[in-house]
């Protein structure tokens, strides 16, 4: 069957491998899987900490990986912070420094995150909500790269695309449009200015990765 991406909606994918089914920021769920292995929470904003989310995806085997706001308030998970890679099975995740430089939503301080997901043959990178940053700019060896486009809270499309520049991945995904902030003219605009590959997903819509 080989590795799937799914888009979720807004901020939420899900990830599947054959030994590993991984959910990041969950949020808006329609179903209730109770299948993840790991799920990963960039942040305490109620649009990516969601508990009633992560409850549908949740055994008992789950993991809980996620900011340290989220781990207090979960009063449960393991604290990833930037620059520290936690391990599980075959996964392997890293926290990417995820912050807005010159706005207030997404304090540097905060210590919040975007993830670096190594699993099977692919290296993913999940931004998190993040303006284009130095931390992003150094970022290599990127198989796909999951962009938000929206603005306002977060990169708008011609910032994505600029990271594009810096990141050089084999494919990039925007996020972050579609609900709260951002439409289909932004993941549109950011796809026809990336200077790498890009897929626009449809909610829901699942692609299957080499």
């Amino acid at each position: 069957m080989g590795m799937t991406l799914q888009w979720l909606g807004h901020a939420s994918f899900k990830i599947c491998d054959e030994d590993a089914v991984i959910y990041i920021d969950p949020w808006k769920l329609k179903d209730s899987p109770h299948d993840a292995t790991l799920v990963l929470v960039s942040h305490g904003h109620y649009d990516h900490y969601s508990p009633d989310d992560i409850a549908k995806v949740s055994g008992p085997e789950t993991k809980l990986v996620a900011s340290a706001d989220v781990v207090a308030k979960a009063k449960a998970g393991e604290v990833i912070l930037p620059g520290l890679s936690i391990e599980f099975g075959n996964v392997k995740v890293s926290g990417v420094a995820a912050y807005n430089p010159d706005k207030q939503f997404h304090p540097k301080a905060n210590n919040w995150t975007g993830f670096i997901i190594v699993v099977g043959s692919q290296r993913i990178y999940y931004a998190g909500d993040t303006d284009l940053t130095e931390e992003m700019k150094a970022l290599k060896e990127i198989d796909i790269a999951l962009l938000p486009v929206g603005g306002t809270y977060t990169m708008d499309a011609a910032q994505a695309a600029e990271a594009t520049k810096y990141i050089k991945p084999k494919r990039a995904i925007p996020y972050h449009w579609g609900d709260i902030v951002g439409g289909r003219a932004d993941a549109e605009a950011f796809a026809e200015a990336a200077e790498c590959e890009t897929k626009i997903l449809t909610p829901s819509e699942k692609i299957t990765l080499d």
